[in-house]
C-alpha cells in the first residue's frame, strides 16, 4: 500500500482517499465541520487547514488527495495560526449562548474554540443579528445565529434523502440557509440534520431544552421500528428515555437513522398509562375484570389452565420479541406440551419501505423466528382455531386482533395466556391470564435483522427486576450487561420481566428446570441448538453486530 507522513508518523492510504481520511485511518485528529465522512466534499470551512511540505501554501485536508512519499504536517506554526484565524473568524458573529444551548456539551465549535482558538476576538463591534427559533419543518428547529454556513444540512438532503429542501440565501456574513419556497424540510429522514450540524443550529423539537447532555447516561442499542435493525444510542435521564439518535455501523445503517424510528419506537416505554405495570388475572368467578395479583399467582393459575392435556394448545410468537424469548417459547411448547403448534404474525408494509434504510418488514425479529424454525400463521391456522381444535392460546408481545377472527370463532378457546407490555384491547377482553413483559428497552437480548445478522440489545431504563438483580447480585454483574451504574439509582417505574424468565419461570411449575439464570445461557443455548454456532456468546456479537451464515 502506498504511504504519506503525517505529523512523523508514517500512514498507509488507499489510492484516492484524502488526507483527513488517511489521518482518521490512523488515528490521527485533523479538525473538521464541513466534511462528514458521508457526505460529498464542499471545502467551506477551512479548519482543516495543514501545511504540506513543497507545496507553497496550506491546504485544506478534506479535499487534498494523499499521494505517495507526502509529508503532511498538521501542528505547525503556520497551522496554528491558521486555526486560529478561522476561529476567530467563525464565532465573530456567533452567539455567546452556549449555557442555553441543547448542542452544549457535544458541540464541535464549543470544543474546537477551547483547542483551537487563541480564545479572544479582535472584533469589538455588534454582532450581525439573525432571525431565532425558525421551524424548518415538523421536528427540525433553526436558529441562524449559530449557523457556520458548513453545507452539511443541504448535502445530507440532496445525496442521500434525495429530497432537496435546503438551499443558501444572502452572501457574506448575512448567508443563511432557509428551505424552498413551498417547501419544508419534512423528509423520512429530516432528523438526521441535528446530528450533522456541527453546532447548535439545527435542534430537535421533541428533545429541545429537556435535558442537558451531561445529565443524560447513553446506551447502545437497535431500533425495533423494522427488520433492517439500525443501531442507535438511546439517551435517559431520571429512568426516562428523551433521545434516540443513529450509532455509525457500515455494516447496517451507516451514520443515518429515520425519524419513524426516532419517534415512535420509545413512547410507549416511557408511557405509564398505557403500560402493564404487573401480572393479572381473571378471577374464577367469571368476573370480567381482571385483577392485579402477584408473580407467583400469575404462574399458578397458568399452570392449573394448561394442566390439562387434552388442552391442546397454540402458541403465538413474536417478531417484537428478541430471540431469547421466542426460543424459550417454542422450548417451552416442545418440552412441556410435546408441541410444534408455534406461529407468529408478520407485519408487511409495502408503503413504509424504501431504498435508504426502512423496510417493508415492521418487525425487528422475523428472520429470527425464521432461524428458529418458526413460520407464519396459515389460513389452516386460523380454520383449525375456528373448528376448535386448539382449547388455550399462549401468545407473546403481539395483539391477535391482527388475525381479524370474528369473535365467535374464538368460541372454543377456553384459556388466553398473553405476555404483554402495553394495552391491547383483544387480551384485556379475553385474557385468563397477562404476565407484564419487559420491553426491548429493559432487557438484554438479540434481534435478528433481514440480512441474519444478530444485534446486541442492553438495558436502556430499570425495572423493579432490575432492582431486584440490584440487591440480589454485584453491581459488576450489571456492568457486564451494559448497563451505567447511575441508571439503577434512579426511579424504577414498571413490575415487568423478561419473557424468557416468565416462561422459565412457569416451566419449572410443571417441574421442568431449563436452568436459565441469565439471558446470556438462554443466547448459548440456542446458539447452539438451533443456529448450529457453538460457544457463542455476547461478547462475539459485539457492537457491530454477528452475521450469520446462511
Amino acid at each position: 500500500m502506498p504511504k504519506l507522513t503525517i505529523d512523523n508518523k508514517e500512514v498507509e492510504f488507499i489510492q484516492g482517499q484524502t488526507v483527513i481520511e488517511a489521518a482518521r485511518k490512523s488515528g490521527i485528529k485533523i479538525p473538521h465541520f464541513c466534511w462528514h465522512p458521508g457526505l460529498s466534499i464542499s471545502g467551506n470551512c477551512r479548519i482543516c487547514l495543514v501545511e504540506i511540505e513543497r507545496l507553497p501554501k496550506l491546504a485544506i485536508a478534506c479535499s487534498t488527495q494523499a499521494a505517495e512519499g507526502m509529508v503532511v504536517h498538521t501542528k505547525s506554526e503556520k497551522v496554528v495560526d491558521a486555526q486560529n484565524a478561522v476561529m476567530e473568524f467563525l464565532l465573530i458573529n456567533h452567539p455567546l449562548d452556549c449555557p442555553i444551548c441543547d448542542e452544549a456539551g457535544e458541540c464541535k465549535l464549543q470544543d474546537y474554540a477551547f483547542k483551537y482558538s487563541k480564545g479572544a476576538s479582535r472584533f469589538d463591534e455588534e454582532k450581525n443579528h439573525k432571525d431565532k427559533r425558525i421551524t424548518l419543518g415538523p421536528n427540525v428547529m433553526f436558529d441562524r445565529e449559530r449557523c457556520i454556513s458548513c453545507s452539511r444540512c443541504i448535502r445530507f438532503c440532496d445525496e442521500i434523502a434525495k429530497e432537496p429542501q435546503l438551499t443558501f440565501i444572502q452572501r457574506g456574513e448575512k448567508v443563511t440557509i432557509t428551505t424552498f419556497p413551498g417547501k419544508e424540510l419534512d423528509n423520512p429522514y429530516s432528523m438526521n440534520v441535528i446530528e450533522i450540524c456541527p453546532v447548535g443550529a439545527l435542534t430537535s423539537r421533541d428533545f429541545r431544552f429537556r435535558s442537558r447532555v451531561w445529565d443524560m447516561s447513553f446506551t447502545d442499542s437497535i431500533c425495533p421500528g423494522c427488520s433492517k435493525g439500525c443501531n442507535t444510542i438511546v439517551g435517559v435521564r431520571k429512568n426516562e428515555i428523551l433521545r434516540i439518535e443513529p450509532r455509525q455501523n457500515p455494516d447496517v445503517n451507516e451514520w443515518w437513522l429515520c425519524d419513524w424510528g426516532r419517534l415512535n419506537t420509545t413512547k410507549y416505554v416511557n408511557d405509564e398509562k398505557h403500560r402493564i405495570n404487573s401480572p393479572m388475572i381473571k378471577p374464577e368467578e367469571e368476573s370480567e375484570k381482571l385483577i392485579k395479583v402477584d408473580w407467583e399467582e400469575a404462574v399458578s393459575k397458568s399452570v392449573s389452565d394448561l394442566s390439562n392435556k387434552e388442552k391442546k394448545v397454540l402458541f403465538f410468537a413474536s417478531p417484537y420479541s428478541t430471540l431469547e424469548d421466542n426460543y424459550t417459547l417454542k422450548k417451552f411448547a416442545k418440552e412441556i406440551f410435546d408441541s410444534s403448534d408455534v406461529v407468529y404474525i408478520p407485519n408487511i408494509d409495502e408503503s413504509f419501505g424504501d431504498d435508504l434504510l426502512k423496510k417493508p418488514d415492521r418487525t425487528p425479529n422475523a428472520a429470527g423466528l425464521k432461524a428458529l424454525g418458526i413460520n407464519p400463521y396459515t389460513e389452516k391456522t386460523l380454520d383449525d382455531i375456528a373448528a376448535g381444535k386448539y382449547k388455550a392460546v399462549y401468545a407473546i408481545n403481539d395483539d391477535l386482533d391482527k388475525l381479524h377472527l370474528s369473535k365467535t370463532k374464538w368460541n372454543n378457546i377456553e384459556t388466553f395466556i398473553f405476555h404483554l407490555n402495553s394495552y391491547n384491547r383483544f387480551a384485556y377482553e379475553n385474557a385468563d391470564v397477562i404476565f407484564s413483559e419487559s420491553t426491548y428497552a429493559e432487557i438484554n437480548g438479540t434481534f435478528m435483522n433481514f440480512e441474519g445478522r444478530i444485534q446486541r440489545l442492553k438495558p436502556i431504563v430499570a425495572t423493579l427486576e432490575q432492582e431486584r438483580l440490584l440487591g440480589e447480585y454485584s453491581m459488576s454483574r450489571l456492568d457486564k450487561f451494559g448497563a451505567a451504574n447511575d441508571r439503577w439509582m434512579k426511579e424504577v417505574r414498571f413490575d415487568a420481566r423478561p419473557t424468557w424468565k416468565i416462561i422459565t419461570q412457569i416451566a419449572k411449575a410443571f417441574g421442568v428446570d431449563f436452568k436459565f439464570e441469565y439471558s446470556e445461557e438462554v443466547f448459548a443455548e440456542m446458539c447452539a441448538k438451533e443456529l448450529g454456532l457453538n460457544d457463542m456468546d455476547y461478547e462475539k456479537v459485539g457492537s457491530r453486530g454477528y452475521p450469520v451464515k446462511k
